[in-house]
């Protein structure tokens, strides 16, 4: 269990530690001075000094930081970050943003090497691949979630008092649940690499869309490429994912203008963290490719156009290309300090619901 926090842990942190790292290569790139590349937030536990810039280690391990000579204050200096043209300030902005696509994009391909699972219907028989029926989504207060079941666990075996089924495709575990409602039934669980049973009973009368036990349910099997097949796909697969979590988001808006239900949840660090942990129990394959999936995301959420991200600064770059100068420092200092306020009210916020739903 240490272990696997500490993967997590250091997953986590290591994204953000990357996306700093784009910002900085750029930075450096154009001959803007970088006085400090920091892992963690101050107070520093140490730094050394290699050239002009401060490499240090602090002692706040929630993410990094990269202090950039003119970004937060403009200063007269031909190496000042606001000194540089617009294409290159803006190319500094975006590095950080594009690390967290790349990162995605070898995961995948590692992913892609390893083994990823892809759904095929019943009717299609496999002799290379073994196919395993996996619980995709699991219904809040169904008979599922109560009884501990989780979105990727595979059902291998259907118990009913004295008799004993071997789970092999989707329609087994309908009609052998539609045929025992109302009777407790045990359901033999592989996750990653834990093999146990869970005892529940199917409800007769199920909420409408959700079913007797409260799962959804899909036939899967591992397929692997080689490494020069993997990375292309790991790329395609990257641009695919970032096209479904545009589209969602887009969804998720309309729908919240119609008034409708969207059954969006924010989730804070604690949250992330958690659920990190716990696809981590899933193997591998499953641990990066959420590690991918959220890469992804956060890259997106950083190139909106709020000023405390790094789409509000591409905003401001605009607007002074546009105009022929820049925001006034403190118009834009201010905008910055209240929009990154009302998020770290956000995140707190967040972070106190994913901390009572631990208990």
């Amino acid at each position: 269990m240490f272990l696997t926090i500490l993967i997590t842990f250091i997953s986590l942190i290591g994204l953000i530690v990357l996306h700093e790292l784009g910002h900085f290569i750029l930075a450096k790139k154009f001959g803007v001075k970088v006085e400090e590349f920091g892992v963690g937030l101050p107070p520093r536990i140490f730094g050394k000094k290699i050239g002009e810039t401060v490499y240090s280690l602090n002692l706040l391990p929630f993410g990094a930081f990269v202090k950039i000579l003119g970004e937060e204050e403009r200063i007269d200096d031909p190496r000042s970050f606001n000194k540089k043209p617009i294409w290159q300030r803006a190319s500094i902005l975006l590095a950080g943003c594009l690390s967290f696509w790349i990162v995605s994009a070898v995961l995948l391909s590692v992913v892609m090497n390893l083994g990823v699972p892809r759904a095929i219907s019943d009717d299609v028989s496999q002799t290379l691949n073994i196919p395993k029926v996996q619980i995709m989504t699991v219904s809040p207060g169904s008979p599922a979630e109560t009884a501990g079941l989780r979105a990727g666990d595979t059902i291998r075996e259907f118990k009913i008092q004295n008799s004993k089924f071997e789970i092999k495709k989707v329609k087994e575990v309908i009609e052998l649940t539609e045929a025992n409602k109302g009777k407790e039934i045990t359901l033999t669980i592989e996750r990653g690499k834990e093999i146990f049973e869970v005892n529940l009973v199917p409800r007769a009368l199920p909420p409408q869309r959700e079913g007797p036990i409260g799962i959804a349910l899909s036939r899967i099997i591992v397929e692997s490429y080689s490494w020069y097949q993997a990375i292309p796909k790991g790329i395609l697969a990257t641009g695919n994912l970032t096209f479904l979590i545009i589209q969602g988001w887009f969804g998720a808006i309309k729908n919240f203008f119609l008034g409708l239900p969207t059954g969006v949840q924010i989730m804070g660090p604690v949250g992330i963290f958690s659920l990190t942990a716990q696809i981590s129990q899933l193997g591998v394959n499953y641990f990066l490719q959420f590690i991918a999936t959220l890469s992804i995301y956060i890259a997106l959420f950083n190139l909106l156009p709020i000023p405390a991200v790094d789409g509000g600064r591409l905003l401001f770059l605009g607007i002074e290309k546009i105009f022929k100068k820049p925001i006034p420092q403190k118009i834009e200092q201010r905008i910055g300090a209240l929009c990154f306020s009302l998020l770290i009210l956000l995140m707190i916020w967040v972070t106190i619901k994913d901390i009572t739903k631990l208990f």
